[in-house]
């Protein structure tokens, strides 16, 4: 791993404080006005309700006041999310808009086991007398053209903004339209079952909240499950597989070794570890990382990106690059390395030879740069099999020298000398 070419791109947010001000404000103002319109709703169907005895209508004005906690939760939540990162929450805030939209899929379950209820009661065991009115008609009409409005604003604001709480906000006013649609058909059936002296038809009042339940269960188990996927982080296949294949376009790239992918409300969040030569410099590394995270803001536009560049050996990486690379790992420079074919080892099997000149400190004693240099041999044989014979030249390199003009003492350079010569003389491959 390589923490140095790690490549962290931040969300674009907090590069333009106007943008989150501009999109959190738009996104109060629509969560603001379903409430009022949740609100306009609750009353009217509510009212009519009480006043006609159907159930159709007030299993609407009870979704509606569903609907309408609903909404003031989501304006709640729409003003947390578009709080900052802080150091309690360093993803954001945007999970909350995930928790609201889970609790306002439990509100409608709930409503919808008392419809139910409700409906099978009168169905099967009570009689109520329904009165179907204009009044009904009318504020059902309302009801229709309102939720389509209020729909379609919070769904356009929803898919502009990545946000959950509002995309529920959104499929509640969007079940209403359904929901009210077969409420007015209720209210017709029984029009009719006075009109045609058909009594079983009046039953249709309930038929049609049974109908009303059913959609806004399936509505809501639909949202509910994006819900939790989104609270556990699941991201959707094809994403994380859009991710790795336009990653792995990238030229440098030689494995997109780990993806993790997590929404948060608006933001989106990666992580990933991509494999490269070992071989790159510093500079081509950090490259191959930046069009890493441009391939993965192709896919998932303004996430929060984190590459981790990992080196690793390649297939054909040359044997002078593998020696170069093994003396770096020890501190060590390397160069005028010469590879040749030699039939000349210990083992007396063929195989390819390597000579080159090792820069050692000077600073170093005999023992210290010998046990280097051998380390440097013995790991260069370990990773390529093919060599059986290595021939070093050490190279001292520093500013340790004695300086110009002063002279080393004739104990001291016999010492030296003595050393060299035991040690050349126990390892006959360097010189």
């Amino acid at each position: 791993m390589l923490p140095t070419n790690s490549q962290h791109t931040p969300a674009p947010t907090p590069a333009h404080d106007s943008a989150p001000t501009s999109a959190g404000r738009e996104k109060r103002l629509v969560a603001l006005t379903s409430v009022a319109a949740a609100v306009l709703l609750t009353v009217m169907k509510l009212g009519v309700g009480l006043m006609t005895g159907s159930l159709g209508i007030l299993a609407e004005a009870a979704h509606s006041g569903l609907d309408l906690v609903a909404a003031g939760i989501t304006f709640f939540a729409v003003r947390v999310s578009d709080r900052p990162a802080d150091r309690e929450h360093t993803y954001g805030h945007g999970k909350v808009e995930n928790l609201s939209a889970l609790f306002e899929t439990l509100l409608l379950f709930g409503t919808c086991a008392w419809i139910i209820y409700e409906a099978v009661q009168r169905l099967l065991f009570e009689h109520v007398e329904v009165q179907s009115s204009g009044w009904a008609f009318v504020v059902m009409g309302v009801s229709i053209v309102v939720d389509i409005s209020r729909s379609r604003a919070l769904m356009k604001a929803a898919h502009k903004h990545r946000s959950q709480a509002l995309e529920a906000d959104a499929l509640h006013f969007a079940t209403d339209v359904y929901s009210s649609a077969v409420v007015i058909l209720g209210l017709g059936l029984v029009l009719a079952a006075d009109a045609f002296e058909l009594p079983w038809l009046a039953k249709g009042d309930a038929a049609a909240a049974l109908v009303v339940a059913g959609i806004v269960i399936y509505i809501s188990a639909q949202l509910g499950r994006r819900t939790v996927a989104g609270l556990l982080d699941a991201v959707p296949a094809e994403t994380h597989d859009q991710v790795i294949e336009a990653v792995g376009a990238v030229p440098g790239v030689l494995n997109v070794e780990r993806v993790r992918l997590r929404q948060s409300g608006a933001d989106a969040f990666a992580d990933l570890t991509v494999q490269v030569e070992r071989a790159e410099a510093l500079e081509g590394a950090h490259a191959i990382a930046s069009n890493a995270e441009a391939a993965v803001h192709s896919v998932l536009p303004g996430a929060d990106v984190v590459v981790h560049v990992e080196p690793v050996r390649t297939a054909n990486e040359s044997l002078t690059t593998s020696t170069r690379l093994l003396a770096a790992q020890l501190g060590l420079g390397a160069h005028s390395i010469r590879t040749f074919e030699t039939a000349h080892s210990p083992e007396n099997r063929r195989g390819v030879g390597v000579e080159l000149h090792l820069e050692v400190s000077d600073r170093l004693s005999i023992e210290e740069a010998h046990r280097l240099v051998t380390e440097v041999e013995e790991e260069l044989r370990r990773a390529r099999p093919e060599v059986v014979e290595v021939g070093s030249h050490i190279e001292p390199v520093g500013d340790a020298t004695a300086p110009t003009g002063q002279c080393v003492c004739d104990t001291e350079a016999e010492r030296v000398m003595s050393a060299l010569l035991d040690w050349q003389a126990g390892n006959g491959s360097a010189c």
